[in-house]
């Protein structure tokens, strides 16, 4: 895998550089000791880049911003740093893994393997493909070797489990080897919204506001179901809320 390194600080880059260089299945391609120098190179492409090792507390522009600014769905990110408080949020971006310093080979081992899996999918999973259809209205999902069609307007909402997103429809539920990143990218941002690193929701299907969750309509039959709100996706979601209920 081609990484970069993007780190204010040399002596945690010097500890990364290394472990990389003990890893085979690693090619360090550059290290940036500023977050924007690194958009500028991902932006132009260079290198083919998979894995990024990203410092979360870094002047002018911190990790998260960092990931905000870029167009992160292909990428693999590591995120490290000496605090946990940042663990939380981080994983809304749907980083690959989180580690705290000081930096372990071992533990630096098992989320260099967690990045792999993400991008080389096992072969014994069965093949999943997430494909918009031409008429925009639906989505063609590929399980157990055959396709489903699904439309956007049965898609309830969407929970994050690990590698995969289970898709809860009103009557049914089905399950994809993808990122929530991933497939958020392949359906329609003014119908789909994130609203927890867990979550997405078919703003359709929004009722009503209750304290932290959303109450979803489920079905025909007027049953619904509770979706939790995240801390740092509220503004978002009231916002959106709004605009719908205008």
């Amino acid at each position: 895998m081609n990484c970069i390194i993007v780190d204010d600080d040399k002596l945690s880059t010097k500890i990364i550089s290394e472990h990389i260089r003990k890893t085979s299945k690693l090619n360090l391609i550059c290290s940036f000791d500023n977050a924007i120098t690194a958009i500028n190179f991902l932006s132009s492409k260079a290198g083919n880049i998979q894995l990024v090792f990203l410092d979360i507390e870094m002047p002018e522009m911190n990790g998260l911003e960092f990931i905000r600014s870029i167009d992160a769905a292909h990428l693999q990110i590591i995120i490290y740093s000496s605090q946990e408080k940042y663990a939380l949020e981080s994983y809304e971006y749907n980083v690959t893994d989180y580690l705290l310093k000081p930096l372990t080979y071992s533990r630096f081992l098992k989320a260099i393997n967690k990045a792999e899996d993400n991008l080389n999918k096992p072969s014994g999973t069965v093949p999943t493909e997430v494909k918009p259809s031409a008429s925009g209205e639906e989505i063609y999902l590929r399980i157990n070797n055959s396709l489903k069609c699904v439309k956007y307007e049965d898609i309830v909402y969407l929970k994050a489990m690990e590698n995969y997103v289970a898709l809860n429809l009103s009557d049914k539920c089905y399950t994809v080897h993808y990122t929530m990143r991933d497939i958020m990218t392949k359906l329609p941002s003014e119908l789909f919204l994130r609203v927890h690193r867990s979550f997405a929701v078919n703003a359709r299907k929004i009722k009503r506001l209750n304290a932290s969750k959303l109450v979803l309509a489920s079905n025909a039959d007027g049953a619904e179901v509770e979706v939790p709100i995240g801390k740092s996706f509220r503004k978002m979601v009231m916002f959106n809320f709004n605009m719908l209920d205008a």
